[in-house]
Order: structure tokens, then sequence, then C-alpha cells
């Protein structure tokens, strides 16, 4: 019997060949995909490398030769992290400073100071792991005038409970605020006070801390001026270094001065140790006594007194023992064996509480420096000023902290 062959329909032709098609095109492209190298320098969808190789941007402020001083430094870093920078002077003085959280920025703790050269190195790291240091330096500019300060009380000494911390400029200092930050007190039992600006007996810009009451005994102080770098302002210069004192506070003692009933007691830790009978300054006129607290400024020993330094004409130039000075005006309290009728009945010194020299010794051994002198009596000169000597104290806790410029 014969076989007749049945012939595929073109349009049936057509379809199977576009099915055929497609499905060797779908292999080809599947072999391709397979056959890649998978280089991580492929270039991505943009024609750009990967973040993984691109390098880290380290930028360094300040830069260049002779810029200005008093500016922390920074560095920062892009496309990657910074894992450690060390800024240090010609003379191998470090910059401290932290690296942030996220890596990308670092900045000095203190500022950089004037006619000095840096040297900063980075260390980085990639988004891929890659370690790299990179190195910059600069110089400041040098100071065209220099601020200088003189500081009370010395380091390592005992005072009184009304010591105030005192800093004497040479010039004049109108960045008050930038100045006060950089001033750091420590106390040993966290003693609340205040830093306020007066104008020193000698015209010249001062700061003084005090605490708010009378110090504790047996407080340790500690100040620290991180003043190198910073700028006084308008005249006033750069200061240059930075200065530190350390101090213990003593006893407790007061001294109570009544020149009404013209008698100095000592009092101790709340007691009385000795009364001691007195003369003041002569009623009615410039010869007159401050009132008021005052403090003891230093034991000066045996000096000569001269009425003219006082604006006093030639009431007086003689020689005087147990001179304690208690104002930069010139009172002081000391031997007055001259005046030893008017002791404990009159005043009827030039300003001064005098007292007899065996009064005058005893007393002289018992004081020290810091020591308040708690005057009262009805005809005076006014009140201590702050500037003139440690007056401070007669100024109200409100009004003290209204002269920081802080607020």
């Amino acid at each position: 019997m014969s076989r007749t062959r049945a012939l595929a329909h073109p349009r049936v032709r057509a379809v199977r060949a576009a099915v055929v098609a497609t499905a060797m095109a779908a292999l080809l492209g599947l072999l391709a995909a397979c056959s890649s190298n998978g280089s991580s320098n492929a270039p991505d969808n943009e024609g750009k490398p990967s973040a993984e190789d691109r390098p880290v941007t380290v930028t360094v402020t300040p830069e260049g030769e002779r810029v200005p001083a008093g500016k922390p430094v920074r560095v920062t870093a892009s496309g990657g992290r910074l894992t450690s920078v060390t800024v240090t002077d010609a003379e191998g003085h470090r910059l401290a400073g932290k690296v942030a959280a996220d890596g990308r920025s670092w900045i000095s703790d203190r500022k950089a100071v004037p006619g000095a050269s840096y040297a900063v190195t980075a260390a980085t790291r990639t988004e891929a792991g890659t370690a790299k240091t990179t190195k910059a330096a600069f110089t400041t500019a040098p100071a065209d005038k220099v601020n200088k300060v003189d500081w009370r009380p010395g380091a390592d000494a005992t005072v009184g409970i009304a010591q105030p911390i005192s800093l004497v400029f040479d010039n004049p200092v109108k960045n008050r605020a930038e100045v006060e930050k950089q001033l750091k007190i420590t106390t040993s039992n966290d003693t609340e006070g205040s830093w306020g600006w007066i104008s020193d007996w000698s015209g010249r810009d001062r700061v003084d801390w005090r605490p708010r009451t009378y110090w504790k005994p047996g407080t340790k102080v500690t100040l620290n001026a991180e003043l190198n770098g910073t700028d006084s302002g308008t005249d006033g210069g750069w200061f240059v270094r930075d200065y530190t004192t350390t101090f213990t506070i003593g006893s407790r003692q007061i001294v109570k001065v009544d020149l009404d009933s013209h008698q100095l007691t000592l009092v101790r830790d709340g007691e009385t140790v000795r009364r001691i009978p007195v003369s003041g300054g002569t009623p009615g006129g410039d010869k007159r006594s401050w009132r008021g607290t005052a403090v003891l400024m230093a034991k000066e020993g045996t000096i000569n007194m001269n009425s003219e330094t006082v604006g006093l004409a030639d009431a007086y130039n003689k020689m005087v023992d147990y001179s304690m000075r208690l104002t930069w005006s010139g009172m002081y309290a000391h031997a007055a064996p001259w005046n030893a009728r008017y002791f404990g009945n009159a005043n009827r010194s030039s300003g001064c509480i005098g007292m007899s020299d065996a009064n005058a010794a005893w007393f002289y051994g018992q004081v020290r420096p810091g020591d308040p002198f708690e005057i009262t009596g009805k005809d005076t000169k006014g009140v201590v000023a702050p500037g003139n000597g440690f007056g401070a104290w007669n100024l109200s806790w409100g009004e003290w902290q209204g002269k920081s410029a802080l607020g």
C-alpha cells in the first residue's frame, strides 16, 4: 500500500523557525553572561569605577605659610575614614584631638599658636580596607604683640579663706569671653565660684575668680589658664604661653576690726583667739581708713612707708615693722609704737591699723595672705573697691556674677 507524506503548512513552518531562533538567542546570551571574568575594575552602569577603588581625600585646615593663628586644626576625609591624626609643632609638642565617631573628621582641642610650624599625619582606610598615610604641613604668622599675665596666688601656697585667683594683664583684653573660656578652675570639693572682670588699681585689665562664700578649709585649688594661641583683641596682642598654679586653703581665720571700739579680734574656726587694741585712720579727711572686707595681700615685714606715695604729702617717712598689706592704695596693719597712747581709745593713724610692737609681732605670726579683714566703722573713706587689693567680697554674689564675660 502506498504511503503518502503529509507536508506541513507553510505557516506552521514559520512558527517553528521563530521558536528555534528565540531559543538560540537566549542560549547565546546565557553563554555570554557566564563567560564574564567578574573583575572589580569593570565599569558600573555609569562608566565610573566602583566606590571601593576610589582613594581617600584628606583636607587639612589651615594650610599654607604664615596663616593666622588662634584657630583649631581641622582634618577631614572623604571617600573613606580617618583612623588616626597626629599634629606636632617643631618642638615636638602635640595638639591633642579626637577622631569623630563617623571617622570623617578630626579637630584639635587647642588652637594653633602664633609663629609655629606644624606637621600633620593622617592615617586613613578606604571602604575596601586599604590603608594609607597622608602628610601635610603649615606655619602660622608670628605675634605682632604679646600679652603677659601676672597672677596670684603663687604655686604651692597655703592661703586664707578669702583669697581670690587673680590675673592682671599687661595689655588690654577686648576678647574677654574668649579669654575667660580658656581659664579652668578645679577644686577638690566642687566649690561654686565665678570669674569677674575689673580694673586693677594700676589701671590694667584684671580678672578674678572668687567663691560664692569663703573657701572651705583644706580645699585644694588648681588654675589652668590655657591661653597660648588666644588673641586678646585690639591693642592687646597674643598670649604665647599657658599659666598654671595650685594652692591649698588653710584654717578658717577671720580678722574683725571695729574702728569705733578700736579693737582687732582674731577669730579662728569660730573661736576668739585674741583681742588687740588698735588705732585706725584719723576721722574727717583723707587719713581715714577703708571699711568693708579687705584681704591680707602680703606680709611685707619691715618696709619704708612714705606718705608721698599715697598722696598724703610729707605726713610721714619712716621704717615700719610687721607690715601687712591690705590694699594697693596703702592701707596696712602694722606696728605703730609712736601711736601707743591711742591704742584702744582713738583713731589717729594716717589710714592704717596700728598696734603695739608686741601685739604686731604675735599677730604677724598668726595670719596668712588670703585672710579676710572685716572692717567696720562710722567715719571711713568708704568700702574697699574690688580692684583695690582683693575687694571683690564687697559685692553681692549676683553683682559679682554679673562681671563675668560669659554671663
